[in-house]
């Protein structure tokens, strides 16, 4: 009896290598074309070989028997492994980013907004910065980086020019070596390092790794719904502010006093109240998350203004 069934399962995965990625593209179109390359490209690779996968199938002569011992094993690792990589492609799908955030990415008429593939960049059209002071945003996890400009275009109005940056597969911790170079940054002497959630944790990675540095360095270190993952309390000797959420249910209120032992000990705690998880930018809704009885805009008001209080204190 002529034994098929390898080739259908493999036509069957083939198909799906094929369809993960175009779902992702036709349900997250924009904030896939606007985060980091190597998401698209590898969703674009995937697709391209689940392709070339299927027309082999098909092409290739009929046989009386299939696979048998170590092939037929090592072919259902491949079955295995590929259908585990299009499911981790298809959980890395981003949350788009939503109004105001977009309209924001227009600027205003005293910040310009410049989008590249790997950061966006806020700043003030004369230039001008405060004490030559910056601000690195890493975004919380899958969360498109355009979801936070609404929030921080009032930082850049004030004169702190913003990076944020497009993080490779939008997980924070493929940023870990991201800094700016000095020589690239002329406009800014130091930087207080921010981050929302995922991005937060990496922030403080960071903002350990470059304290004391002579040019470019860390000043201060800002994170929104977030807490560090290692005790830094006596290693980080610049200004810290954790802001909150009392509705967050990822980075729980319980979660975020268990993190007071892991800061410096002048660390500054501000609770939105009525604030969740997601109000910490423009994404919709977020899964796990608490339902915030706070309204999106003033939510973003507070965290800009809280942001803004603690700038200003810098040294």
């Amino acid at each position: 009896m002529t034994r098929t069934w390898p080739r259908w399962v493999t036509r069957i995965v083939a198909v799906v290598a094929v369809a993960g990625p175009a779902w992702v593209l036709a349900t997250a179109w924009s904030p896939v074309v606007h985060g980091s390359p190597l998401y698209p490209g590898l969703l674009g690779l995937t697709a391209l070989l689940g392709l070339a996968m299927l027309v082999w199938s098909w092409r290739r002569p009929m046989s009386d028997d299939g696979p048998r011992g170590w092939r037929l094993a090592l072919r259902l690792v491949g079955y295995v492994a590929t259908l585990a990589w299009v499911a981790f492609l298809v959980w890395l799908t981003p949350f788009g980013a939503t109004e105001p955030s977009l309209s924001a990415m227009d600027g205003t008429d005293t910040v310009t907004v410049e989008e590249t593939a790997t950061q966006i960049t806020l700043s003030r059209v004369d230039s001008t910065t405060v004490d030559g002071t910056g601000v690195l945003f890493q975004p919380g996890a899958r969360v498109d980086a355009r979801a936070y400009v609404a929030e921080l275009t009032p930082l850049a109005e004030a004169g702190y020019p913003v990076v944020i940056i497009k993080q490779p597969l939008g997980i924070a911790f493929t940023a870990l070596s991201r800094w700016p170079d000095p020589l690239r940054e002329p406009y800014v002497a130091q930087w207080v390092v921010a981050g929302h959630s995922l991005g937060g944790t990496v922030a403080a990675m960071q903002a350990d790794d470059h304290d004391g540095d002579d040019l470019g360095g860390t000043a201060g270190l800002i994170l929104l719904g977030s807490y560090p993952a290692d005790d830094i309390s006596e290693s980080l000797t610049v200004p810290v502010l954790s802001i909150s959420a009392s509705e967050d249910g990822l980075s729980t209120p319980d979660k975020i006093e268990a993190s007071r032992a892991d800061l410096p000990e002048d660390t500054v705690f501000t609770v939105i109240e009525g604030a969740s998880h997601a109000s910490f930018g423009d994404y919709g809704v977020q899964p796990g998350d608490g339902t915030p009885t706070l309204g999106d805009d003033e939510a973003r008001a507070q965290i800009s203004t809280a942001m803004l209080d603690f700038l200003a204190t810098l040294p």
